[in-house]
């Protein structure tokens, strides 16, 4: 199936169930995420050409798509620089399902907690869009373990984190992705984060709950019909 089916069916599939699609960017940002491609072929060795014409551009993703899930499956190392190559690629990424083929070799190779403090960076220090896009590929974060053959060169620096450790990361993510809804105006950024959002107070310390109300509030009086819709599913009316 192509990537628009793919998309055409996972719209249907949440219209099915009660749930709007979620929208594509409203800026279009190729071009970061062609160059974000570029470094992946190269820094991974990818058997992949260089993009030549502009209508060769969907073909071209593919390719490269493609070739990383080949590499994956024979066996792959990944270098200490593909760790910030993959992950960049998967924050451009403008597809929400396809962003985890970048995500996944990354989280097999140098673990979940390294992955998600680096997805949490992107959402405290990136630009509108890197935020957007950490918070699209956040979803993918905590998938266990399945590429056997892929590796870090160096896995001795790696380390093994507590779950306490990861927890934390989690607990920065939640108090940080509820920051950045309030305070944000980007509709992207609040499209992407909104989904992942705990809105229940429970989930928060005390100190946070004030946040919680503004951000329900911010969200029932949005103008973007998709968020409104969406906060609906998540607190009720």
């Amino acid at each position: 199936m192509s990537a628009d089916g793919n998309e055409t069916a996972a719209g249907d599939a949440a219209r099915t169930h009660g749930f709007m699609a979620l929208p594509g960017r409203t800026e279009d940002r190729r071009d970061a995420f062609a160059r974000s491609l570029v470094d992946v072929v190269r820094t991974l060795g990818l058997d992949a050409g260089l993009l030549s014409e502009p209508d060769d551009r969907r073909t071209w993703v593919q390719h490269i798509r493609t070739a990383l899930r080949s590499a994956c499956l024979g066996g792959l190392t990944l270098s200490e620089e593909s760790f910030d190559t993959l992950v960049k690629a998967a924050v451009h990424d403008p597809d929400p399902s396809f962003n985890r083929q970048f995500l996944e070799p990354a989280l097999n190779a140098f673990g979940q907690r390294r992955v998600q403090s680096a997805l949490l960076a992107y959402l405290r220090t990136g630009t509108d869009h890197e935020r957007a896009g950490a918070a699209r590929a956040w979803y993918w974060s905590a998938l266990p373990p399945r590429m056997p053959l892929v590796r870090a060169e160096n896995p001795g620096a790696i380390g093994q984190p507590e779950p306490a450790d990861r927890a934390a990361v989690v607990a920065e993510w939640n108090e940080t992705a509820l920051r950045e809804f309030v305070r944000n105006e980007d509709v992207d950024v609040r499209r992407c984060i909104l989904p992942g959002l705990s809105l229940r107070k429970s989930a928060h310390p005390a100190e946070l709950h004030d946040l919680v109300d503004a951000a329900v509030a911010i969200a029932r009086s949005h103008p973007d019909d998709y968020i409104r819709h969406r906060v609906e599913h998540q607190v009720g009316n």
